[in-house]
């Protein structure tokens, strides 16, 4: 229960500071900025490995959890209640920042600015490239392993930085699925569901042949 609780908390915050800092810049005309926004999503993943990875592995990420539990990094049995928790502690956040800012109408919701395909190939990608970064840095040797959460969370960094404008640089559903149904902006949420799993799964299937 532990380790399952700390998924809530870290889930929470993760989202919490990341569509926060969203809710945030567009409640102060852009005071945050798109800069601004993806540095916190770096850093607040970051933050959250170095707290929580010796608990639970701060996964925080329904596709992350289910790419380890096929590779068998990770407890079938505990599937369930990682994304269970995980998806609570979004929910969470997201009714907390609805709480706070009650006129905002998507607390941080990720919708395509362009094509519903062109976002979806842009999260599979980046999903895909997550994923990757986080199989070679926790799974390889010491010194991998010690610099695992700026590695992790500088691809959150990049991938906000150059992607936030167009898809949202979601790469996790439960942080695009808390956000979307509490502000009611449910119309794209197939493609973060969809892409971000098939993506970080596919990494996994490349990450094993790699190996081999």
């Amino acid at each position: 229960m532990k380790r399952y609780i700390a998924e809530l908390v870290a889930t929470f915050f993760l989202v919490f500071c990341g569509t926060g800092s969203m809710v945030i810049d567009a409640e102060t005309s852009g005071a945050v900025s798109h800069v601004g926004i993806a540095v916190t999503w770096g850093l607040i993943v970051t933050i959250m490995i170095f707290a929580y990875g010796r608990i639970s592995g701060a996964h925080m990420n329904p596709a992350v959890t289910i790419t380890f539990v096929i590779l068998k990094k990770h407890p079938l049995k505990e599937l369930v209640p990682y994304l269970i928790f995980q998806t609570v502690g979004a929910f969470l956040a997201s009714f907390t920042l609805l709480t706070l800012f009650p006129e905002n109408e998507f607390l941080g919701a990720t919708l395509p600015a362009g094509s519903e395909t062109q976002s979806f190939v842009l999260e599979f990608i980046m999903t895909f490239m997550l994923m990757i970064v986080i199989l070679l840095t926790t799974t390889s040797g010491k010194t991998e392993k010690m610099f695992a959460p700026f590695a992790i969370g500088g691809v959150i960094l990049l991938e906000a930085m150059y992607a936030g404008p167009i898809t949202g640089a979601s790469m996790n559903p439960a942080r695009s699925l808390a956000p979307a149904v509490v502000s009611g902006h449910t119309e794209h949420l197939w493609i973060y569901l969809v892409a971000t799993v098939s993506g970080a799964t596919l990494a996994g299937i490349y990450w094993l042949w790699q190996r081999g």
